[in-house]
Order: C-alpha cells, then sequence, then structure tokens
C-alpha cells in the first residue's frame, strides 16, 4: 500500500531535480557570494568572507544608485501593472460583448506583440522612438507639430512604460476574455429579470466571477515588471545616466566587466530576490483571504 502511495514520486522526480539543479542550488550559491568581497575574475583563494557589510553599504546608502533602482522598480512595476490590468480588462469587457467578423483577426493581431522576443520589440520600438528618423515622431510633427526625443532622461522611464504596456497588454485582454467567456450566463438572466443594470451586472457578477484570473494576471505581471531587463537594456542600457537602471540593470551594471564587484552585486539579487518574493506572497495571501472570505 505504501508503495502505491509514493509511486507518483518517480513522475515528479525529473521536474524536481531539475528545479533543484536550476533554482535551488544557483540560489543558495548566489546567498553565499553575498556575504563576500568576490570580484570578477578572482581566484577563489583570495575571496574573503565581510559578512553583512555588503548590505550594510545597500541600506546605509553608500551605493548611491540602489535606493534610486529601487525606487524607480517599484514604480514602474505600480504603474505598469496597473495600466496594463486596466485596459486589458475594458478591452477584453470589449471583445466579449460584441460579435464582429473581424473579431478571429484581432485577436490574432493582438497575440503578435506576446510572441516577439522582448529584446527585439525593444530593438523595434527604438528604431521607431528615434528623435530624428523614428515614424513616431514623424506622425506627431505631421499631425500636432511635435518631436519629442523619447529616449532622453525626463522620457526615458516613460518610453520603456510604453513598450512595456503595448507588448503585454494583450496578455491580461486574452486572460480576461477567456475568463469572461467561461462564466455562465444563468447570473445575467436572473440580473436582468431584478432589474440590474451594466455597471451592476459587472460590479456583482463579472468581476466577482473571474476575480480569481485577474489575481493571477496580476501576480505574473509584478513579478514580470519587477525583473525587467531586456526591454530597458535595448532602449536605453539604464540611461541616460541613471535615469532607468532598474535593479536587473544595476545588478548587471556591478556584476559587469566593468566593475566585476560579484558579491555586491550578489547583495543586490538577494534583495531583488527577496522583494519579488515578499510582494508574490502578499498577492497569494491576500487572492486565498478573499477564496474563503
Amino acid at each position: 500500500m505504501r508503495r502505491k502511495e509514493k509511486e507518483y514520486l518517480k513522475y515528479i522526480a525529473p521536474a524536481m531535480v531539475t528545479m533543484i539543479v536550476l533554482s535551488v542550488v544557483p540560489t543558495i550559491f548566489l546567498t553565499i557570494i553575498s556575504f563576500t568581497n568576490y570580484q570578477l575574475g578572482w581566484d577563489f583563494s583570495k575571496i574573503e568572507f565581510v559578512g553583512i557589510e555588503n548590505f550594510v553599504r545597500l541600506f546605509s546608502g553608500a551605493d548611491r544608485d540602489f535606493w534610486h533602482s529601487v525606487f524607480i522598480s517599484l514604480a514602474f512595476m505600480v504603474l505598469a501593472t496597473a495600466i496594463e490590468l486596466t485596459l486589458g480588462f475594458l478591452i477584453g469587457l470589449c471583445l466579449n460583448s460584441s460579435e464582429f467578423k473581424l473579431k478571429p483577426l484581432v485577436i490574432g493581431i493582438m497575440i503578435i506583440p506576446l510572441v516577439i522576443t522582448p529584446s527585439i520589440a525593444a530593438q523595434m520600438w527604438k528604431l521607431m522612438l528615434n528623435s530624428e528618423y523614428g515614424i513616431v515622431n514623424h506622425f506627431l510633427t505631421a499631425l500636432l507639430g511635435l518631436k519629442i526625443t523619447w529616449l532622453s532622461e525626463k522620457m526615458a522611464f516613460w518610453s520603456i512604460l510604453m513598450v512595456d504596456v503595448w507588448q503585454y497588454t494583450p496578455f491580461v485582454t486574452l486572460i480576461v476574455y477567456a475568463g469572461l467567456r467561461s462564466v455562465p450566463d444563468e447570473p445575467y438572466e436572473s440580473a436582468a429579470i431584478d432589474g440590474a443594470t451594466k455597471i451592476q451586472e459587472l460590479l456583482y457578477i463579472t468581476i466577482p466571477m473571474i476575480k480569481k484570473l485577474v489575481y493571477l494576471t496580476l501576480l505574473f505581471r509584478v513579478i514580470d515588471c519587477l525583473k525587467l531587463f531586456d526591454i530597458a537594456y535595448v532602449l536605453t542600457q539604464g540611461g541616460p545616466g541613471t535615469a532607468t537602471e532598474f535593479l536587473s540593470l544595476h545588478i548587471f551594471r556591478m556584476a559587469n566587466a566593468q566593475n566585476g564587484l560579484i558579491g555586491r552585486a550578489a547583495a543586490i539579487a538577494l534583495v531583488l530576490l527577496v522583494l519579488t518574493t515578499c510582494v508574490s506572497k502578499f498577492l497569494i495571501k491576500k487572492m486565498r483571504k478573499e477564496e474563503t472570505a
């Protein structure tokens, strides 16, 4: 009997081993390195244990760019998820409430941004946002007489936000649309008999019925936004200056050949890991609380 109860282990063992090798082992190594002064190219014999010195340096402000990176990473997470969820939900509602011949084509077009690699999408947008010969400024100049330097210090953050919204709003839209299609008609029919308005149907039927799906989508987007790298790196490389140096880019700058401060970069990476875990845990706890309410 015990053999039959544990028979499932042989099926999940390969996935567990893969997860341990690709996730657990690197995380343990990262944690160990974060407490050392290791630099790129050093022999392991030169490494010294420095305790929490790397973390004290971060939180005390000795690393001047750390708190800036934390702030813009959190700001980007909040703005991107809020805009994408709002637009995705509204577009999903529009698609669900109306039927037209070109609807399959519209849905197909919305999939295109999702299948484009973020680095390729960013390169495409970098060309379009070029201040001199980009197509975006071409139309702005022709229609409104405006010419914007999209990747300047003041606009770079908003340009990255715009590209992220363009690429991932369809993701939210398709998930919301799929959830709306799965909602049964009976509650709406009962509400119509009771004289409920469309707003009341939305607030008391639609949103509660797809709430779990919305929370799950929110969780995915929050995690992705916090670890954003490819779009920002291709568009601005963290610049101008440190205007768009998100935490992931700050880690990269610390660890690359220019600085090679692997120990300090590992400490920042561990902070990012903890931050992502805490935000994710909060959302999961909130989702479970809503389920039991």
